[in-house]
């Protein structure tokens, strides 16, 4: 992976009449990384990257794909790969040919049945895409991105209706791409995935970026969580403890620390602690104290 960017974006506006979707957004991606872009329903995503896809013009701003306009197609577009929520494929042609039609369209080469093959489609080649389940389908939109192993690839919901074995083998071909030097964009409501396998995240609240790094970045703004119960009769915690109904918890900058002082604690005034866990925090945790901040909560 090198700091090159793939992608800049630098003060980008996306305007619908008087709604500001994207309001002065900057970042970059950089080449072979894999860069998340999080946020809730109507946070901008999906406006910033049909910008960045050359789907949609900006209000104002400048964003750069490859170092030129997205908007110039022939420049752009066979080098990217995109796979929507909803590609909208025609429920009247096969598998395959929809794969070629894309690769035609993008003017990127490949065969087709070495990519269906790839996505676990070879079985479905000759059946009509209004004939296939919602997990197939999902499978034939990522066959389509990663046609002709584009150096940029964007996936939005890549696991939406997938099954944990789909899930795991698009994962593995996300890996090989990446070996092989793609970019990906990411965008995804299950957080796990973001967290386990981005390079950077993005997150975006009502249009702007509020946090941006490395998962240890983003989730070292916040402590980590020690909870547990107690007995009515234990005696004084010896650290700041936070009762909620009876369910204990203890924030910490020092996970380790403060777990050893705790079992210390209770094993010399041979006290249980019921229900112990502890962890860092998550990139779930990150998301619900951005919006505390800006909700009121």
């Amino acid at each position: 992976m090198t700091t090159t960017p793939v992608i800049e974006v630098e003060n980008l506006n996306v305007r619908y009449g008087d709604f500001h979707a994207v309001k002065d957004l900057s970042f970059q991606v950089r080449r072979g990384e894999l860069y998340a872009l999080l946020g809730t329903n109507g946070a901008g995503k999906t406006s910033t990257l049909e910008t960045i896809e050359g789907h949609r013009q900006a209000t104002s701003g400048r964003v750069r794909v490859f170092g030129t306009s997205p908007g110039d197609r022939q420049a752009v577009r066979p080098r990217m790969g995109i796979m929507l929520q909803e590609s909208g494929f025609s429920p009247d042609l096969t598998v395959r040919e929809s794969v070629r039609l894309i690769g035609g369209l993008t003017r990127r080469t490949d065969d087709a049945d070495r990519v269906l093959d790839v996505v676990g489609l070879t079985r479905k080649a000759g059946t009509l895409v209004g004939q296939l389940s919602g997990g197939e389908k999902r499978r034939l939109d990522f066959a389509t991105a990663v046609y002709g192993t584009p150096e940029l690839i964007f996936l939005d919901e890549p696991t939406t209706g997938l099954d944990i074995q789909s899930r795991d083998a698009l994962w593995e071909s996300v890996d090989r791409l990446r070996e092989n030097g793609s970019t990906v964009v990411l965008t995804t409501h299950y957080l796990e995935e973001a967290q386990e396998r981005a390079d950077r995240i993005g997150l975006m609240h009502q249009g702007v970026f509020h946090r941006e790094g490395t998962v240890a970045e983003l989730t070292r703004t916040l402590p980590a969580v020690i909870r547990f119960s107690l007995p009515p009769d234990a005696p004084a915690v010896p650290l700041t403890v936070i009762n909620h109904d009876g369910a204990l918890h203890i924030e910490t900058f020092d996970l380790q620390k403060d777990m050893f002082q705790l079992l210390g604690w209770a094993h010399d005034h041979g006290v249980e602690l019921s229900d112990l866990s502890a962890g860092p925090t998550r990139l779930d945790d990150v998301f619900r104290a951005i919006d505390r901040t800006f909700n009121g909560g």
